[in-house]
């Protein structure tokens, strides 16, 4: 199982304006070598992803805004943070892993990026802590490479992925499956392939009754050759924005069941952590912990 990290995804590397809702990103590799659930030759290092590869996805003007560091103020303001050159280089590592790890699942049948799961980024601005669509990055970059023919995004973040729908809605190659709040950000959703909205306060059996009837029949009708997983936990009780109310054992069975149905399939699965803000960083950590501890026990 291999894991996409580099020192660069470290808030500490960060301006301290910056490191909110980042420090995740600092105790989830310390806790999963800590609990022995990898050795740290699960983790691989991230190249950037390159300027053609980002203009895939990416429009040129935002390219170049972000290059020069030429964003207007209501740009800043829609992506949640101050801008800073180094936020564009940490999203090209990120945005890097995430497509490095589809040749690991490849073999594997799964591999994780510690980060990722930009899903509010469009094409022409980041928005809601996202600068780059690194799924969206990743799946236009396999399908130019002819590495993958049909491609399946499972979004379980409690929030739409509005900019990944928005930028697939005419891609019949992508097909976009978001499982979020209904009355949860944004507030003006898109469009995705699928869109399943679940009302304030779901609980884990409504919740995971409702996974168990949609995604089956959407792999049988896709057929993906891959499917990227956006594991997010914002979906507990405590989640300071969720407004859903599932536990960690319930976040836990969500990724068992979507791991065993793709490995039932031989479908391999890129995952990416997403949205987690409950008021305890360890409730934050342990459920995403219990991703990697989930992967390792259905893959081996």
């Amino acid at each position: 199982m291999r894991i996409a990290f580099s020192p660069i995804y470290r808030y500490k590397k960060l301006p301290a304006e910056h490191r909110f809702p980042m420090e995740k990103y600092e105790l989830l590799p310390d806790q999963l070598l800590y609990d022995g659930t990898i050795t740290r030759s699960n983790f691989f290092h991230p190249d950037p992803v390159t300027e053609p590869e980002i203009l895939r996805t990416h429009t040129q003007e935002f390219w170049g805004k972000l290059k020069t560091g030429t964003l207007t103020r209501q740009e800043i303001r829609a992506m949640g943070f101050p801008f800073h050159e180094s936020l564009v280089t940490r999203a090209r590592h990120i945005a890097g892993g995430t497509l490095q790890a589809y040749y690991f699942a490849k073999e594997d049948g799964v591999a994780l990026n510690i980060a990722g799961g930009t899903h509010h980024s469009y094409a022409d601005r980041g928005e809601g802590f996202c600068l780059f669509n690194d799924f969206a990055i990743a799946a236009n970059e396999l399908l130019y490479r002819k590495d993958v023919r049909q491609v399946l995004i499972v979004d379980l973040d409690v929030h739409q992925g509005n900019g990944t729908a928005k930028i697939f809605e005419d891609n019949p190659n992508v097909f976009t499956f978001s499982m979020h709040g209904e009355h949860n950000y944004p507030l003006k959703k898109e469009r995705s392939d699928k869109d399943v909205g679940l009302p304030d306060n779901t609980t884990d059996g409504l919740y995971l009754q409702t996974l168990h009837k949609e995604l089956p029949p959407i792999i049988e009708q896709v057929k993906p050759d891959v499917v990227f997983y956006l594991s997010g936990v914002d979906i507990l009780e405590t989640d300071k924005l969720g407004r859903l109310s599932c536990t960690k054992n319930g976040c836990r069975l969500r990724d068992e069941f979507v791991f065993e149905l793709c490995r039932s399939k031989n479908i391999p699965v890129v995952v990416a952590m997403g949205g987690g803000y409950s008021k305890q960083i360890a409730d934050i950590i342990d459920a995403h912990a219990n991703t990697y501890r989930v992967a390792k026990h259905v893959y081996g």
